[in-house]
């Protein structure tokens, strides 16, 4: 059954035997040995695909969560004996508020949790849980995906800020409907956007434009820092620069849509170490979160960790 959930999963033979570090000839015997016995194809096998069959989808529905039940209870008992255990691998976006504390966070879940090995792997754009096998994902979008579990952890307030250096040469809007005299750094593609601005009841649609436009908020930031124009922020991306004088506050009676941070999985029985990070990094991050409305500069406490107690990080 297991195997069965594995493969149809992920939709091929060969990318679930990697996943189980087994022979593709065993897993695919294994699943021909399972069809005969219950007598049912549940898997049609073509050499370009991999599709469920109508029986293997109603299957594979009730299977996984038998499977998932197993192996949370499997992983229960063995967190009671020695604690929560085990590599768990973690999708992150690349933003500079993932590199300021989402790795202290995980660094300090790692000396508390000596059993998990964390990998933070950055991803710029949303990833494959099941076929990449990931864990979880921390992500600032909502996935489309409807059968994947979504969490909402904590929200981001998000800002304009510009280089003092370019609103002494521009000037400083005083108003929404100003900025269409403004540059602006775009986080669309094309060169122009139109920002949504509340103040109260007060809703004014402004259109923007600008001469560069990127997907990253770190590198929006960078380009607001060297004077490019005006960026819409997290407020967490950007305190330091503010109190530091690096960047001013636009309009800072007007507010622009929060960020939501979501952590995604793809079922809700987790094991033990996967509802413990979950639960850690969730706490955290409400704290950084909200310490950043307050105005204060928030940071973990320094330690000094061994090389074996952090994570290893790709990007």
């Amino acid at each position: 059954m297991a195997l069965f959930v594995e493969v149809a999963k992920r939709k091929s033979f060969s990318q679930a035997a990697a996943a189980l570090d087994m022979p593709i000839s065993s897993v695919s015997r294994r699943i021909t040995q399972f069809e005969t016995a219950v007598g049912l194809r549940l898997l049609d096998r073509t050499t370009r695909k991999l599709a469920l069959t109508p029986y293997g989808e109603a299957y594979l529905a009730q299977a996984t969560r038998i499977v998932d039940e197993a192996q949370r209870t499997f992983d229960d008992m063995i967190a009671q004996a020695k604690g929560p255990s085990g590599f768990l691998k973690v999708a992150a976006p690349p933003d500079f508020w993932v590199l300021r504390h989402l790795t202290d966070i995980v660094c300090a879940f790692s000396e508390s949790h000596e059993h998990i090995h964390v990998h933070l792997d950055l991803h710029a754009s949303q990833v494959d849980l099941v076929r990449e096998d990931y864990d979880l994902a921390i992500a600032v979008e909502e996935p489309r995906q409807t059968s994947l579990i979504v969490r909402r952890i904590v929200e981001t307030e998000n800002v304009l800020v510009a280089a003092p250096a370019y609103l002494r040469a521009r000037g400083r809007p005083k108003h929404p409907k100003d900025l269409a005299e403004h540059d602006v750094v775009l986080s669309v593609p094309g060169a122009s956007d139109t920002w949504q601005l509340t103040r109260g009841d007060e809703i004014v649609s402004a259109p923007v434009s600008g001469r560069i436009s990127c997907n990253n908020l770190s590198l929006a930031r960078r380009l607001a820092v060297t004077g490019r124009g005006i960026a819409a922020a997290n407020l967490v991306n950007v305190e330091r620069d503010i109190a530091s004088g690096r960047l001013d506050r636009v309009l800072p009676d007007w507010r622009l849509p929060a960020t939501s941070i979501y952590i995604v999985t793809t079922s809700r029985l987790l094991p033990a170490k996967t509802r413990r990070f979950i639960d850690f990094v969730s706490k955290r991050l409400a704290g950084v979160f909200s310490g950043a409305l307050r105005g204060e500069v928030m940071t973990l406490p320094e330690r000094t960790l061994a090389p074996s107690a952090c994570l290893v990080a790709r990007s």
